[in-house]
């Protein structure tokens, strides 16, 4: 079994990763150091701020009645809409000052350690570069929109951002259990592609990846194709997921209090004691122990998906 020494409480210091941990090879850029941080926020040019701006329009037009209220009054708390990309500095003033967090600029996607020391020192970490008119539909790899816009709101809520400083730290014991899959596909399921539901039949979304697209902002919460499942832990870290197209089931939640108690009060040594090396459930399974709001025909899948051209219905 691999083996960290146990951190300390404040999480005050990045250990060395051993090498029998699997993670993603990735290489750091020479500008940057350990802790993967750019040394100052990158000046954006008047089109970055023009497309910063597009993109915003572009999704309150869809948002409202499908987005959490927590996340619209984050919206609103934080001001995003105010004009061109948000100024991190500023940014986590006003984030720091409702509920501890900071936003933090990184060059690209960083190491799964280093992003868990930085959640559990309530550090969020955001692409610091955003996407081109050419790219401006889809971008696989998360841009500043996509981490500012979709997840600096939610950071707003109390419940909500206590969950993700503990998801940095519940990081630190999937690594010595070798079970970061898992725990990403907790990740997946939650933070980026999360549901909610606010009143009964109201289902809304809380999940960046959801919240910073326009296409399944409405086929996440209205589509007749995807399932939607209350979410249960054990069952969601043992699903796998897609990454490039829109999601075949989503799970829903019925508040962050109540995500809360499943993730941080729930076991999760023994849990990853029980986990195999590989996922048990496709990620269009529907299995006799969930509880589930609505079954999806799938047609959007059957039909192809994103390659096809296939309408999200």
């Amino acid at each position: 079994m691999a083996t960290i020494a146990k951190p300390q409480q404040d999480f005050s210091i990045l250990p060395d990763l051993p090498a029998d941990v699997f993670t993603a090879p990735l290489k750091k850029p020479a500008h940057v150091g350990d802790d993967w941080l750019e040394p100052e926020q990158t000046n954006y040019t008047a089109e970055d701020h023009a497309i910063w701006d597009d993109l915003f329009a572009r999704q309150m037009q869809v948002l409202p009645g499908r987005a959490a209220n927590a996340f619209m009054a984050g919206l609103e708390k934080l001001d995003l809409g105010r004009g061109g990309v948000p100024e991190f500095g500023q940014l986590s003033e006003e984030l720091g000052a409702l509920t501890g967090w900071s936003v933090v600029p990184v060059p690209m996607l960083i190491p799964d350690h280093v992003f868990f020391w930085h959640l559990a020192n309530r550090r969020f970490p955001a692409g610091n570069f955003i996407r081109t008119r050419e790219t401006f539909d889809y971008i696989q790899e998360p841009d500043v929109f996509h981490d500012v816009f979709g997840h600096a709101p939610m950071l707003t809520d109390p419940v909500f951002a206590d969950y993700m400083q503990e998801y940095g730290r519940a990081g630190w014991k999937a690594m010595r259990y070798n079970h970061l899959k898992a725990l990403g596909a907790l990740y997946w399921y939650t933070v980026e592609f999360g549901l909610i539901e606010e009143a009964p039949g109201d289902i809304r979304a809380y999940g960046a990846g959801i919240l910073s697209g326009p296409t399944e902002a409405v086929f996440s919460v209205e589509a007749q194709s995807p399932n939607r499942i209350m979410l249960n832990v054990d069952r969601v870290m043992r699903t796998d997921y897609v990454i490039s197209d829109l999601q075949p089931t989503y799970f829903v939640i019925e508040s962050f209090e109540d995500l809360y108690r499943q993730t941080v009060e729930r076991d999760f040594d023994r849990l990853y004691r029980s986990l195999g090396a590989s996922f048990t459930y496709a990620n269009t399974a529907v299995i006799d122990v969930d509880n589930v709001i609505h079954q999806g025909t799938q047609e959007y899948l059957l039909r192809g998906g994103r390659g096809s051209g296939a309408k999200p219905v």
